[in-house]
């Protein structure tokens, strides 16, 4: 079958409007921020596109019918409101993009290859009816060359078919939160020489950075480069390194020459010695450095990339836990799902730097980007902020024993790794998330979790691969990875919250020689729910108390920081997020187990639980602040702080200054007056004062 499309179904309908952006997409003022002349031109093509929902069309032919198509900019989902409203019924659909694009005639020397950031979870790309490539995986970028089918000097109509269907050589086949269709990160294309450091190794930059032997007076930095060549053998070239501090001082530089680069792919390396290496010490000091790589024809500049990266060691020991540089490094930390209320996966750069702003804000050592491979803006803000990583694919609670979905695992995988490689912030590869789920049925996994467990070490040596393993405890498939941890929810699927201990110490006697961690442990809230004293929530029923989840993560944590051989915990979840299929805590369509509610506007009393714990950061908080309607007269308060004394008013009577060990202050008997109270609790540490109020209302009987 040909690969052209005898009829593109980019109809006039389209024409006028798409031209009107696509216009401006090369003028010289676009482009020159992007641009580095003579080698390499990235162009952000997000801006107007149009979409057009389940259209009928052939495989391998993109005729379609444009009519009733919508302008839309990337990044862009089609579920942002229906998956998340509850039902189990959002749209999974195929939904084609297009969008009409001018190529100047002066690049018609270059190479120009399409990035699309991601696109879940099935995309084909066409370039002027001709396809150009598939991808199958909803989380990695991927890039296709487009330089054989462009039209130079003309307009170029690109259309993109993107599929959130179950496929089920596709993981994940299935999980508990909702799969968001669409083009819902960046696309750009990249215009290159020839020759050019490559960005079809599985669409990553090309190029690797390792640090090896690194002491207090020098590191080994080893760069890997991946060349592409469309012409003829090119001879006596250089490949130099430089090495920029933050500073912007070159500290180190070395060249090689490149005798014979032939056609095709091919592969270089450099290294160089940083002396007196400033180490990347997590968040305490995130001191990073950037590698330039350059290809040089003598004098002339072929091609160059950019690279951040940062020197440092890590150690995971069975009974000490994570030392990071030789010291010891608690992680505690969270999980995080990518999506936002009303806006899905399609999120920018603002709403990720509010993310993080409000996962370092609670103090947190690490965070685990779960379940799937995230924007790399968000690696990029861990770097920066010091957040020991851990990346996963979405292998999630089942397999299935086929070629394909092997090969796609694997895939995903050597994704993940490569588009990652050069984050120092990355200790961690997770390689599965309960694929032993006794509730999923299913072929023996091992076979295929040990394979992956190899490629990952395979892929990178400097990393360890682990897993996030569910019951039962002791199969197999949960103890194929370098390291272990376990999602387990005591006192909120099962048991009471006070089990937790003796279980893990159970597991760290049973497996003296592995890692054990916590992948996963939560309890869900509403933030409108209130009871006092809390029962024990079925997770199941409309009924969260948020007053039980503070309970419920005081009782863990406890446990937590007195096990310090645990390498690493990791609280599940740091924002409520979209699950179409669940119904439950009254709000349908939505796991509540965050810290932080889906709209990130209201921390929950957990949040300041933790922020008490991990954070230097003086403040004060009155729990059940939002429990303002009470009936009865005495009632007891709660702060959770970390200043060393905390003293409570309400209305004009003062009750005793608090001292605590544990960051908790309580005054069990406080006495309301009929109608509002102000309950005002003012904490103090190292002469300065943090306070935090609420008005509750007594009603009073009648």
């Amino acid at each position: 079958m040909s690969n052209v499309c005898p009829t593109l179904g980019i109809m006039s309908i389209l024409a006028a409007s798409m031209m009107g952006s696509a216009s401006h997409l090369f003028a010289d003022d676009a482009i020159s921020m992007h641009s580095h002349p003579g080698y390499r031109t990235w162009v952000d093509i997000n801006g107007r596109w149009h979409v057009l929902m389940s259209p009928m069309r052939s495989i391998r032919c993109p005729y379609i019918n444009a009519a009733g198509a919508s302008a839309v900019d990337l990044p862009h989902t089609w579920n942002a409101l229906d998956g998340q409203d509850g039902g189990a019924d959002y749209l999974r659909t195929t939904a084609a993009y297009l969008k009409r694009i001018p190529i100047p005639e002066r690049y018609e020397n270059e190479r120009v290859f399409l990035k699309v950031g991601a696109a879940n979870s099935v995309a084909n790309v066409f370039l002027n009816g001709r396809f150009v490539g598939e991808h199958r995986g909803g989380y990695a970028a991927f890039v296709f060359e487009l330089t054989d089918v462009v039209d130079w000097g003309q307009d170029n109509d690109l259309l993109i078919f993107v599929s959130n269907a179950m496929h089920p050589d596709v993981p994940p086949y299935g999980a508990d939160f909702t799969f968001f269709g669409g083009i819902y990160r960046d696309v750009s294309l990249l215009f290159t020489g020839p020759l050019c450091i490559s960005p079809l190794d599985h669409a990553s930059s090309g190029v690797y950075v390792t640090t090896q032997e690194v002491g207090a007076e020098s590191a080994t930095v080893t760069v890997s480069i991946r060349l592409d060549n469309s012409g003829s053998t090119r001879s006596n070239l250089r490949a130099r390194m430089e090495i920029i501090d933050r500073e912007g001082e070159t500290v180190a530089n070395e060249e090689t020459v490149l005798e014979n680069v032939r056609h095709g792919q091919s592969s270089t390396s450099v290294a160089v010695e940083v002396a007196k290496p400033h180490l990347w010490h997590g968040i305490e000091d995130p001191y990073m450095y950037t590698a330039r790589l350059t290809l040089l024809d003598g004098d002339q500049i072929v091609d160059r990339d950019e690279q951040s990266f940062g020197i440092r060691t890590f150690n995971v020991d069975p009974d000490q836990g994570f030392t990071l540089n030789g010291k010891p490094y608690p992680l505690h930390g969270v999980n995080r799902h990518q999506d936002r209320q009303d806006i899905g996966w399609a999120i920018s750069r603002k709403h990720h730097d509010e993310d993080f702003a409000m996962i370092r804000e609670l103090g947190c050592t690490c965070v685990r980007l779960a379940h799937y491979q995230q924007d790399p803006y968000a690696y990029d803000l861990c770097d920066q902020l010091g957040l020991i990583v851990w990346a996963e694919i979405p292998l999630i609670n089942r397999v299935f024993h086929t070629n394909a979905f092997r090969e796609n695992s694997r895939q995903q995988l050597i994704e993940l790794i490569r588009q990652n490689y050069n984050h120092p912030s990355i200790c961690f590869w997770g390689v599965h998330n309960e694929i032993t789920a006794p509730w999923e049925p299913g072929p023996d996994p091992i076979p295929l979790v040990t394979e992956l467990a190899k490629l990952a070490k395979a892929e990178d040596p400097t990393r360890q691969s682990v897993c996030a393993a569910t019951t039962p405890d002791e199969n197999a498939a949960n103890w194929q990875t370098e390291l272990v941890a376990f999602n387990r929810y005591f006192g909120w699927y099962h048991d009471s919250a006070d089990d937790f201990g003796a279980w893990v110490d159970q597991m760290h006697e049973k497996h003296p020689a592995v890692p054990i961690g916590i992948s996963e442990y939560g309890a869900g809230a509403n933030v409108a729910h209130h009871e006092l004293p809390p029962k024990k929530s079925q997770h199941d029923s409309h009924w969260h108390p948020e007053e039980y989840q503070a309970l419920f993560h005081e009782s863990h944590w406890r446990q937590i920081d007195a096990r310090p051989f645990i390498w690493g915990s990791f609280v599940w979840n740091m924002f409520d997020f979209a699950c179409d299929q669940r119904n439950e805590g009254g709000a349908p369509g939505r796991n509540d187990k965050g810290l932080v509610t889906y709209d990130r506007q209201i921390k929950k009393d957990a949040f300041f639980w933790y922020k008490a714990n991990w954070s230097d950061e003086p403040f004060v908080h009155i729990t059940s602040s939002r429990f303002n309607q009470r009936y009865n007269q005495t009632v007891p308060v709660k702060v959770y702080s970390n200043c060393s004394e905390v003293s409570l008013s309400v209305g004009d009577r003062s009750y005793p200054v608090k001292q605590s060990n544990n960051h908790i202050f309580e005054w069990p008997t406080v006495i309301l007056s009929a109608g509002s109270n102000t309950i005002r609790a003012v904490g103090t540490d190292q002469g300065q004062t943090m306070t935090d109020q609420c008005e509750w209302h007594y009603v009073a009987p009648e």
